[in-house]
């Protein structure tokens, strides 16, 4: 009868130490699959699950600018900062201090936020809304949006109501006057 005992812990122990290894792969597999998951997770992903949230974005050209994100959409946020709101072109964030730790993968969007950057500055033209046009580069226009075309926007600045088109890429920001 002893030799049974000393067969069956055998087999016990040797069982257990499959069930170790197949844990530890298991663990390891768990592990792959999450950072190739986290691979597709996206900047305005994460700034999508952190709609309603306050956070700190340094904008390229302008600097640290802290709000509320109130809705992201195809390429650009809208951040509401004291009296002032901000449409910022996503690929002018260079960070984002206080997300959401979850993210909202793009297929999950509302078909409205498929809508891009143009349409946002459409929406100001068409309110004829002054606003301060901030560029990636550091330089800024004050006027207001006439028209807005496929990859600039035209704003009409200054007394003598001079003309200025800014390509999209090189805009930052433009944010409310009032």
């Amino acid at each position: 009868m002893g030799w049974e005992h000393d067969l069956f812990a055998l087999f016990d122990d040797l069982e257990g130490q499959a069930s170790a290894l197949h844990a530890a792969e298991r663990t390891a597999e768990v592990a792959d699959r999450s950072r190739a998951e986290y691979q597709q997770v996206t900047l305005a992903g994460r700034l999508m699950a952190s709609t309603g949230t306050t956070v700190t974005l340094t904008i390229r050209g302008i600097g640290p600018v802290a709000g509320v994100i109130e809705r992201v959409a195809d390429g650009w946020l809208l951040l509401a900062s004291g009296e002032h709101d901000w449409v910022v072109s996503l690929g002018a964030v260079t960070t984002a201090e206080g997300a959401s730790i979850r993210s909202v993968p793009e297929v999950a969007w509302s078909p409205l936020t498929r809508l891009g950057l143009a349409s946002a500055l459409r929406r100001i033209a068409e309110a004829g809304e002054e606003c301060v046009v901030h560029l990636v580069d550091g330089s800024r226009h004050d006027g207001a949006l006439r028209r807005v075309g496929a990859d600039f926007c035209e704003l009409v600045e200054g007394e003598d109501r001079r003309t200025v088109l800014i390509a999209f890429s090189a805009l930052a920001a433009a944010q409310s006057r009032s």
